[in-house]
């Protein structure tokens, strides 16, 4: 690659455009929108104002999951296989829009660690669980939404710059909107750019097998299967083992994907938004995560990570480049912000106010939080760098804590009469389990892994409920 003389200028014109575009329309927007709420600064920022119609709410739970970590990580496998994790992200959703939306809405959570509180009577567990949501955003997903959405732009720019020359100001422009506008700010510009980015990946797809004339043959054969053997990413009997708790933790339980649903003017608007995010991850996702990366394959070899970066510079048109640029930079930016703004929302509502002050300065704290974690994602970039398969390794880290975090919601959810202390038990000890198969010992796939880990930390939990607690738990079933 050279470095400047790559550069397009037409291209990078409009995606400059484009770019100032978005977020000079999600500012209008939001400012219009916010002069008809008259919402608290708490439920403004974290919140939207509880004002978000399902479009919205579909918009930016879509936007927020699809960013670069899926198109440039799921097609860095260049394997149709990667396809189930967009497959039976459905499940979860549909498991979020009718099991776990009516029991937030029923105990007008703000976030879902407010429902465990709530549910062992116990600020602790509360704090406990937001602390490792936080740790998981700030180690895991926000640098690696930064890597894989400089590195993304670096391969189809064609320059020959460091990763951090992309991922600061991504970093920095993409906390200006969790500081200055909010929730309502991120899911708006989701819903703006999503249209975009929906759009042109379709395109992609069309445009990446004209290329190769539809013809798929020369590629091998375990590339082109949904059936994974035991060597693969995904084999397929681990989607009869973990891979649907991973979907309820993500869609069900995680902060960052719920608090859009939290945010809707009711639950039956909720719910639809929900719904509606499932049907296009059903019937779009898939193909743009999975077949650019498949075509890269056949036109350019095994080139991993880069391969989405390298098939958009190379079949769509320097303008078209330059729009769909700017649309995924949109993308990273409200992912990006989506995670800021829950780990915000996480601190203050469940540590701050609870712990330090009950009636903070929101936006001066929003700011400072913010930046602090910004901060941190940077500096961690560089880490991902050296990943083999982005969409695995966070697969695989994010392990340490979600089926951990699960257990407390299960247990708390099932059962009555579990005291806070046995659920945490059961948390750190399924943490601990957890980082031994990843580091020390794998004695099988880490899909499996985890439904060990979740068995094993409720198991713990019970155990030490009955043992160590003298309480007598009783099974109760989800409550209605």
């Amino acid at each position: 690659m050279t470095e400047n003389l790559a550069l397009n200028p037409l291209q990078i014109g409009i995606f400059l455009v484009l770019t100032l575009a978005i977020g000079a329309l999600t500012w209008w927007r939001v400012s219009a929108m916010k002069k008809t709420t008259g919402a608290d600064d708490e439920s403004e920022y974290f919140l939207a104002g509880r004002s978000l119609g399902w479009i919205l709410v579909a918009g930016s739970i879509t936007l927020t999951n699809l960013s670069t970590d899926q198109l440039v990580g799921m097609n860095g496998n260049q394997m149709l296989l990667l396809a189930w994790w967009e497959l039976a992200a459905v499940a979860g959703l549909v498991i979020l829009a009718f099991v776990f939306l009516p029991i937030y809405y029923k105990n007008n959570c703000r976030t879902t660690t407010e429902l465990l509180g709530q549910r062992y009577n116990d600020k602790n567990i509360r704090a406990l669980i937001a602390l490792l949501f936080l740790a998981g955003n700030v180690i895991v997903f926000l640098p690696v939404m930064l890597y894989t959405g400089s590195l993304f732009l670096k391969s189809m720019f064609g320059v020959d710059w460091p990763i951090l020359a992309f991922a600061i100001p991504l970093a920095l422009i993409g906390s200006a909107y969790a500081i200055f506008g909010g929730l309502r700010a991120v899911a708006v510009s989701d819903a703006i750019s999503g249209v975009g980015v929906l759009g042109v990946a379709v395109l992609v797809v069309v445009l990446a097998l004209k290329a190769i004339d539809f013809d798929l043959s020369g590629i091998p054969a375990e590339r082109l299967t949904l059936i994974g053997d035991n060597d693969s990413p995904i084999p397929w009997h681990t989607l009869l083992t973990g891979m649907i708790f991973i979907q309820i933790f993500y869609w069900s339980t995680n902060q960052t994907i719920t608090q859009r649903a939290m945010a809707a003017k009711s639950l039956k608007e909720a719910q639809k938004g929900v719904i509606a995010a499932a049907g296009i991850r059903l019937l779009i996702v898939p193909a743009i995560v999975v077949i650019p990366g498949i075509v890269a394959f056949k036109l350019f070899g095994d080139v991993g990570d880069a391969a989405y970066g390298q098939i958009v510079a190379a079949v769509l048109p320097p303008w078209l480049s330059g729009a769909f640029a700017a649309m995924i930079a949109a993308a990273v930016l409200t992912s990006f912000n989506s995670v800021l703004n829950s780990s915000t929302t996480l601190y203050v509502l469940d540590i701050h106010e609870t712990y330090f002050d009950s009636t903070p300065n929101v936006g001066r704290m929003n700011m400072i939080i913010t930046l602090v974690f910004v901060g941190s994602s940077i500096a961690l970039v560089p880490i991902y760098q050296s990943a083999e398969s982005i969409i695995n390794l966070v697969q695989q880290l994010f392990g340490l804590l979600s089926m951990p975090i699960l257990s407390a919601f299960i247990v708390g959810l099932v059962f009555r009469n579990v005291g806070a202390g046995a659920a945490m038990t059961g948390v750190l000890s399924g943490t601990a389990l957890y980082a031994i198969f990843t580091f020390a010992w794998t004695p099988l796939h880490y899909i499996h892994l985890m439904l060990i880990t979740l068995v094993c930390s409720i198991s713990i939990a019970l155990i030490f409920n009955r043992v160590v607690l003298g309480n007598r738990e009783e099974f109760v079933g989800l409550p209605r």
